[in-house]
């Protein structure tokens, strides 16, 4: 079909799609004949928030209908990318997910190093089972961004998949199981038994349960077994993926594998930084060094972010999990996000188990926003529940030291600092503290 009228071939081309959704090949061509139409610029006068608005509300009780009126505002803006999110969103509720990746390929088009959709594509491309695909993707972000973390885990993830796929391990008519003999099958039963495993063990138990995950995808045990062994072998970009991998299986119910799975993808940050730091302390001023620092940086700030992402995501999962409110308002207090974080800290209070140490953030955070009597009067009450003078107590103490320092209130200042001299003389600067005062 020539393109010497876009405008009429987009109308030809919508009515067609109107009634064949998952044409492709007309999609394809609509979304050509637009591009040529508005030669590929943007608009000045951009309507697209407005429709996006409206057709957002369509997605639940009619996606079709959604990617009807989604298609009809991109004939103006085809590579608009909110309008393209809004397509995917449609699509997929639709179950087209060939139309959700073509929606972020427009994104993409028409910004090649848009980085953090071509993520969200590799990713969409590894549930839909398309490794490949996503292979590409992941290699194509970690050349525009090469310390991103996640692109280099994606890329080995994605090249693993493709490699199970190219190897025959989706085909129904052979398993692994076939492959094997009898007496193999027989050690392995006897090694899955056995708590501290040699290298080879470990390798031909992961065959073993390699097979019985292609057999069975959806066996949840199977995969966390399969993550505890990469666990124990230590490969951590392995295990990591496995436990995700289990952990969307039981839809992140399962809040043991879902913190297994963040817990490992954090760890991953903490060894390159670790490497990082290592490196520069034992070659201070050499250009390789000042160029591990800038990544130290970079990774110091992926590692917070992804922390921070999973926690937020926990809490969203589960509002009435206490514990998970705390460690949000943690990571929040630690990332200096102190109004963010008063509001978890108030909540994980009521948990007993992290009361104390939730009550001391929440001092440090009303204290960092000039709120100090409130400062004191939290931590105050963080004291009258400890009754014992442990390192958990002398740090309230410490703290509530300071808070009445500021407030000027030396006497009570004072009185802290000296409740934590007479049990440990050498606590911080509290020696000096307490004799300067004579």
């Amino acid at each position: 079909m020539q393109l010497k009228n876009p405008g009429y071939t987009i109308q030809l081309l919508q009515t067609i799609l109107k009634s064949y959704p998952d044409f492709m090949a007309a999609r394809q061509l609509a979304r050509k004949a637009a591009v040529a139409k508005t030669g590929g610029k943007k608009s000045l006068f951009s309507t697209a928030s407005f429709s996006a608005m409206k057709i957002q509300s369509q997605i639940k009780k009619d996606p079709l209908a959604a990617i009807e009126a989604t298609e009809k505002a991109l004939e103006n803006e085809p590579r608009n990318p909110q309008l393209n999110q809004i397509l995917k969103e449609a699509a997929l509720a639709a179950n087209l997910p060939e139309l959700a990746a073509f929606a972020l390929e427009t994104i993409i088009e028409g910004s090649p190093k848009d980085v953090k959709t071509l993520h969200e594509l590799a990713r969409h491309h590894l549930q839909f089972e398309n490794p490949t695909e996503a292979l590409n993707l992941y290699q194509r972000i970690v050349d525009i961004t090469p310390n991103d973390m996640a692109a280099i885990k994606g890329l080995k993830d994605a090249s693993a998949s493709a490699s199970m796929q190219s190897g025959g391990w989706e085909k129904e008519e052979t398993t692994y199981r076939d492959l094997i003999k009898n007496k193999e099958q027989a050690i392995a039963l006897e090694q899955q038994s056995r708590v501290v495993r040699s290298d080879e063990m470990i390798e031909n138990l992961l065959a073993e349960f390699h097979a019985k995950a292609e057999a069975e995808p959806g066996n949840i045990d199977t995969s966390r077994r399969i993550a505890e062994l990469y666990e124990q072998k230590e490969d951590w970009d392995s295990a990591a993926s496995w436990f995700s991998y289990a952990a969307a299986l039981s839809n992140n119910s399962d809040t043991a594998l879902v913190r297994k799975a963040t817990d490992l993808q954090i760890r991953q940050f903490g060894i390159a930084i670790s490497s990082r730091e290592q490196y520069i302390a034992a070659n201070p001023g050499t250009p390789e060094s000042d160029t591990y620092a800038a990544e130290l940086l970079g990774l110091l700030k992926q590692k917070a972010e992804l922390a921070l992402e999973f926690a937020r995501s926990r809490v969203q999962q589960n509002p009435t999990d206490l514990q998970f409110r705390f460690e949000l308002g943690e990571i929040l207090a630690e990332l200096e996000l102190w109004q963010e974080a008063i509001p978890e800290l108030q909540k994980a209070r009521q948990n007993p188990n992290v009361r104390t140490r939730a009550m001391c953030l929440l001092g440090r955070c009303f204290t960092a926003r000039g709120m100090l009597d409130l400062a004191a009067k939290t931590l105050s009450d963080a004291v009258a529940e400890l009754l014992v003078m442990d390192p958990v107590k002398k740090d309230v103490v410490y703290n509530l030291g300071l808070v009445y320092g500021k407030m000027e209130q030396k006497e009570k200042s004072l009185d802290c600092m000296k409740q934590i001299y007479e049990v440990d003389y050498g606590y911080r600067d509290v020696a000096a503290r307490v004799e300067g005062s004579y």
